[in-house]
């Protein structure tokens, strides 16, 4: 029983499918298939029900999978230990963002950081939340940037900035003759809105519920296309293209690549709706100046904005 074994069930339990698992783990997907038979045989049972289409957990599986993912957190928690006695500002450190987020503070933080630990190599990378929260509790991330609410058990959750939410149209949209926007305006316009998985997305259908009632039909009755993107990017351009209008947080609506006079946004009326983006780490992380400097970079960046 090795841990590489267990990261590998654990991953195919999450993924329910050898190739993307195998892509995960960055193994082929016959030596991870390989694997996990082979540590099927050694336990003498089956963890995994295979078929054509899909792996499904068995219920015995389930257990022996759940004490597999705190035995690869318990080795996170040891490199931590280890970790500790070096220079904390030398070894690398992994930060996670959520897409909404990377994208549009990424470009700002990293020079800052850099300036505040020279020394440390830095890895970042952009993913759901829930992609996140995994990779950081299986010790793969060292910090996560994400959008509240986020709770999760010996996670150290620490709010850095609250962000306001703004509404970006072509410029020659009804809309832009107003100062501001009332949230109950876009229920009867074509929103583009991220993709399912996006907690971006929710926040918007919170702040905005009549927005939520009528995604899928109009007062008429008939159905109403609202498209989902994959990008904040995306959707920018196709609002470029006039086929709707969208909402961004405010990071995302000071950056475009348009020529003036193309887009325009507006803020929500008061109260305007917004989000609170936060740092979390592994309560066990000993290199407590590592995140002091991630965080004093982050605020550096949103004084300097």
């Amino acid at each position: 029983m090795t841990l590489n074994e267990l990261r590998y069930i654990v991953t195919l339990a999450q993924e329910q499918h050898f190739g993307r698992a195998a892509e995960r783990c960055f193994v082929s997907q016959p030596t991870l298939s390989i694997a996990v038979k082979k540590f099927e045989q050694e336990l003498g049972i089956a963890l995994f029900e295979r078929s054509k289409t899909r792996v499904q957990v068995t219920p015995l599986g389930e257990r022996i999978v759940g004490q597999a993912q705190l035995v690869l957190e318990q080795s996170a928690a040891i490199k931590d230990i280890a970790s500790a006695g070096k220079d904390q500002l030398s070894s690398p450190l992994s930060v996670g963002a959520i897409y909404t987020v990377g994208p549009y503070l990424f470009p700002h933080f990293i020079p800052q950081l850099q300036k505040l630990a020279p020394d440390m190599p830095l890895y970042v990378e952009e993913g759901y939340t829930s992609t996140l929260r995994q990779r950081l509790r299986k010790g793969e991330l060292d910090a996560i940037i994400v959008a509240l609410p986020f709770t999760e058990a010996d996670v150290v959750v620490q709010p850095l900035y609250d962000e306001s939410f703004v509404v970006l149209m072509p410029a020659g949209h009804p809309l832009a003759a107003n100062s501001v926007v009332q949230p109950s305006q876009l229920a009867l316009e074509n929103v583009l809105l991220l993709g399912e998985g996006h907690c971006f997305r929710d926040q918007i259908l919170e702040a905005c519920p009549q927005l939520q009632q009528s995604i899928n039909r109009d007062s008429n009755g008939q159905l109403r296309t609202v498209a989902d993107g994959s990008s904040l990017e995306t959707l920018r351009h196709m609002v470029a293209s006039n086929f709707g209008i969208t909402v961004l947080p405010l990071s995302a609506a000071a950056t475009s690549q348009y020529a003036s006079g193309v887009l325009v946004t507006r803020p929500f009326a008061t109260p305007e709706p917004q989000r609170t983006v936060a740092l979390a780490w592994r309560a066990s992380f000993p290199r407590h100046r590592a995140i002091d400097s991630l965080r004093n970079a982050i605020n550096q960046c949103q004084l300097q904005a």
